[in-house]
């Protein structure tokens, strides 16, 4: 009876670890938390407007409260998402195809693909396709306004 008693004593630890790691994915997920996913490009779904795409892939809070906004936008030749701007949270964007100009506090500069930018609270910034061809580039939006 001992060693059945040892035996369950000792197995204790392992046991509170797997609960409570079900646990804290389960309040995740009904937080609204980001869990744990993949996100294949082909199966996003597409936003189309008159000459520009876009692809919402999540938008949730962290496990720490940080709110996180990423999407896949598409510009035509010349093509801007909206003119400057300015907001409290913070962004990235990371060219996938094409050229971007990125303006951030009145300097401009000229991106390729693989290149990133970012754009820290209230800088005011714009992008525009400078190529000739369609871009690509994916937007990482950061905290809240």
């Amino acid at each position: 009876m001992d060693r059945s008693r040892r035996s369950c004593w000792l197995s204790a630890p392992a046991l509170v670890i797997a609960v409570a790691s079900s646990v804290k994915r389960v309040v995740a997920a009904q937080s609204g938390a980001l869990i744990s996913k993949t996100y294949r490009f082909d199966e996003l779904p597409v936003h189309r407007s008159s000459q520009n795409n876009a692809r919402p892939i999540l938008q949730r809070l962290t496990h720490s409260g940080w709110l996180i906004e990423l999407h896949e936008s598409d510009l035509v030749p010349s093509g801007m998402p909206h003119p400057p701007h300015h907001h409290v949270h913070e962004e990235m964007f990371l060219v996938r195809e094409g050229t971007l100009e990125v303006t951030i506090a009145g300097r401009t500069t000229r991106l390729g693909p693989g290149s990133v930018a970012f754009v820290a609270s209230n800088e005011e910034h714009g992008i525009r396709n400078g190529g000739t061809e369609r871009a690509q580039y994916f937007v990482l939006a950061l905290g809240r306004d």
